[in-house]
Order: structure tokens, then C-alpha cells, then sequence
């Protein structure tokens, strides 16, 4: 498993081949990630732990564990960490560079 550092938390890629990408990701207590779509990539997103703010377009919906969402391609969105020790697991197409940042904390546009 490759770990890798984020300024927000961390992902851990646990598998990628030719017809998935999946990872575990944990995000830091009020830390979100950019404000993104992707041109390819669908992704399915489940909670294991913390709660969870996803927005999708410019609505915000709250995931805790057990929820799940699907986000497909072209949809505008962030996830955000609620609660301390938010993990959530991604499964999704393997596009693993496939990011357009809209807007971003951390200034990676």
C-alpha cells in the first residue's frame, strides 16, 4: 500500500490496475480537499468513521459511517471532515490524474 502525504490528511492508495482505482483516504478535522471534477473518473465513496461534508454542485449534503454516494463524471465537488478521524474509503475509475481543481486551500490550481 502506498501512502501518500496530503496537506489536508492522507490517501492510501490500496489497489489500481485496469479496471478500478481504490483507495482509503483521511482527511483532518475541518480540512477539505479542492473544490474539483473530473473528465473521466466516477467515484463511489463510503464512510468508515467521522462524518463527512461532501458538496455536490452548490449543494452540501453530511455522510456518517455506513453512507455511501456515487459522484459521476463532470460533477463539481469537495469533501470536508466534520469530526477528528474521518476516514472513507473511494472506488472508482482508474483515472488516478484525472483532477481539474476549481478552487483549492492549499493554492494547487
Amino acid at each position: 500500500m502506498k501512502i501518500i502525504k496530503k496537506p489536508w490528511g492522507k490517501e492510501f492508495l490500496i489497489e489500481i490496475n485496469s479496471k478500478y482505482l481504490f483507495k482509503k483516504l483521511y482527511l483532518k478535522k475541518n480540512c477539505r480537499c479542492s473544490l474539483q471534477y473530473h473528465k473521466f473518473k466516477t467515484e463511489t465513496i463510503y464512510v468508515l468513521s467521522g462524518l463527512l461534508e461532501i458538496q455536490i454542485n452548490n449543494k452540501f449534503i453530511q455522510l456518517k459511517k455506513g453512507e455511501s454516494i456515487t459522484i459521476k463524471k463532470r460533477i463539481k465537488h469537495r469533501m470536508k471532515a466534520l469530526r477528528d478521524n474521518t476516514f472513507y474509503l473511494e472506488s472508482s475509475t482508474p483515472h488516478p490524474n484525472d483532477v481539474v481543481r476549481i478552487e483549492d486551500d492549499y493554492k494547487r490550481i
